[in-house]
């Protein structure tokens, strides 16, 4: 049984992991313009697929953040276009919506999370109170989620 098993471990250890996901984009030339973050503060967050018919803006949201590695979890209020450092990331809220007919139930926000000293957000959407795996953060160290919105 012990000789099964540890031929078993040796057949996966030699399976080769994805460490990373590799983008076909060419990297642009010294001295070419970069081109521009999808969304900026200046316009409207997109409007997420799967958002209720009648809804309400809220003017901030509870979220809470998870260092995978020390096992720290974190909740933080922020207000709408604020910003809050969980370790190495920087989370911005830009808008928290809920169902107008029940303000406890299913919230959303819209996120940009940068790591520290970067412009390339690691994460840019709407993500969901109730279904944080729908649109989820996907980092090697760090989870962040939205609990729900706040006024």
């Amino acid at each position: 049984m012990r000789a099964l098993f540890a031929a078993a471990v040796l057949a996966l250890a030699a399976l080769p992991l994805q460490a990373q996901i590799i983008f076909e984009e060419p990297l642009p030339e010294a001295g070419q313009e970069q081109p521009a973050p999808e969304w900026q503060f200046d316009a409207e967050p997109p409007e997420p697929e799967a958002a209720p018919e009648r809804v309400e803006s809220a003017g901030g949201a509870v979220l809470r953040g998870l260092d995978k590695l020390s096992g720290e979890v974190r909740d933080m209020e922020l207000s709408v276009r604020e910003s809050a450092m969980i370790g190495r990331l920087q989370v911005t809220l830009a808008d928290c919506r809920y169902p107008a007919d029940n303000p406890s139930g299913d919230a959303y926000a819209y996120l940009v999370i940068r790591e520290n000293g970067s412009d390339e957000p690691v994460f840019m959407g709407w993500m969901f109170a109730s279904s944080p795996a729908l649109n989820a953060l996907e980092h090697p160290r760090y989870d962040v989620w939205v609990m729900r919105c706040s006024s």
